[in-house]
């Protein structure tokens, strides 16, 4: 039995491509593409393994797929399945998934986890712990909420991904400035989040009929939002191989909890949480997709298995076979202080020379480009090996000694 796929890709970038080839390699799938970009700048190997494509202005407006997947089902048969791997794609592909009568993540599991101050609202009617949270419109509401979590207070938009417009706020000064600043206008809501302090990790995982068949777990160092605030660190994220130590009980049982409250009963999983440094554990936030940064590459080398192929598979099958976790790995991602173009990179000989045996995937900066903004970098390395504390000596010595200098 076929099936005709639907993969919504609003620009051919080379990440989301990597999840394009692994639905078009699967064994009883017939490819379709929505893209706002043309067809002629997909890679031709990729080109010629479609069934069709279908050109729109704008893949996030849910009106604008339903045409176009309407338009591919007339064509080319029936649409069985429409996916997307980007977290602004979820909530209108679920809209058009219900117009359609299409299996997959419904509206209102999509909302609770699009909408940031919608899912903690979920969290704390299931009793599972996160931050104190309030959604301001107001200078008033935004000082009535300082006034009873206190400082500091990280302020995030209610849809965000990656970190992007998140910040943290001090004082009373810093948050006198945001109020009087452009961003501050109220013209759309933001989220107020009491500052969760200690260890950061995520849990990535597999659901299937409402349970979590395998999960992964991994450790950033330091956390996102540290990063971003602090232009000299590089991030690093380590995966250990041990994944049944007793101090990743509590979010193993947490996780699929919170899971379930959010309504998902089908799909991969990216869920950010923090361990206290009393030993508690909070939730910070969830995607209903697959992870970015890397994350994606680092679960594969961990676990032997391509879940670029797998996730798309999980999507138009419902199939997954979890696969033993035999290594551990980590990505140390090269960035510059600042903001510019890459001038030069030292210390990549060194790496190479030192650590070349372990070194699995890299993406090394290239002079002349422009470093993005955000805690990425322009670049970055995976290392895996059997022993965890060999990856985390890698990383640490690659983070001593290479040097991206921007200008």
């Amino acid at each position: 039995m076929t099936h005709h796929v639907v993969f919504v890709v609003p620009f051919f970038m080379p990440a989301t491509l990597r999840f394009v080839r692994g639905a078009a390699a699967l064994a009883g799938v017939r490819l379709s593409i929505i893209s706002q970009d043309p067809q002629e700048n997909l890679p031709a190997d990729l080109r010629v393994k479609l069934l069709g494509h279908w050109r729109v202005d704008n893949c996030f407006d849910a009106q604008q797929l339903l045409q176009a997947g309407r338009a591919l089902g007339q064509r080319f048969g029936a649409v069985d399945r429409m996916i997307g791997s980007l977290e602004q794609l979820q909530v209108p592909l679920a809209a058009v998934r219900q117009q359609l009568h299409l299996p997959g993540l419904d509206l209102a599991a999509a909302l609770n986890f699009r909408d940031k101050n919608r899912m903690k609202d979920v969290f704390v009617a299931a009793g599972l712990p996160c931050a104190r949270h309030s959604l301001v419109n107001s200078a008033r509401s935004a000082r009535e909420f300082v006034a009873a979590a206190g400082f500091p207070v990280v302020v995030k938009p209610l849809a965000g991904a990656g970190a992007k417009n998140t910040f943290r706020l001090s004082d009373a000064g810093q948050l006198e400035d945001y109020l009087r600043s452009a961003t501050a206008s109220f013209s759309q809501p933001v989220l107020f989040e009491e500052f969760l302090c200690g260890e950061e990790f995520s849990f990535d995982s597999i659901m299937l009929n409402g349970r979590v068949i395998w999960h992964s777990i991994s450790s950033y160092r330091p956390s996102p939002l540290t990063v971003l605030e602090n232009s000299w660190i590089q991030w690093c994220v380590l995966l250990p191989r041990e994944l049944d130590e007793p101090r990743y009980q509590a979010i193993r049982s947490l996780a699929e909890h919170a899971l379930q409250a959010l309504g998902l009963r089908d799909g991969m999983t990216h869920m950010e949480w923090f361990r206290r440094p009393n030993g508690e554990i909070a939730i910070s936030e969830v995607a209903a997709r697959p992870p970015g940064a890397q994350f994606t590459s680092l679960i594969s080398w961990v676990s032997n298995l391509d879940f670029y192929k797998s996730w798309p598979k999980l999507e138009i099958f419902d199939r997954f076979e979890p696969p033993a976790r035999d290594f551990s790995a980590g990505a140390a991602y090269l960035r510059g202080m600042g903001e510019g173009r890459v001038r030069f990179v030292r210390g990549l000989d060194t790496i190479r020379r030192e650590l070349g045996e372990i070194m699995v995937e890299c993406s090394w900066p290239e002079p002349g480009s422009v470093q993005p903004p955000g805690y990425e970098g322009a670049g970055y390395v995976i290392f895996r090996h059997r022993d965890t504390g060999v990856v985390e000596n890698a990383l640490r010595r690659t983070v001593e000694v290479v040097r991206v200098e921007l200008g």
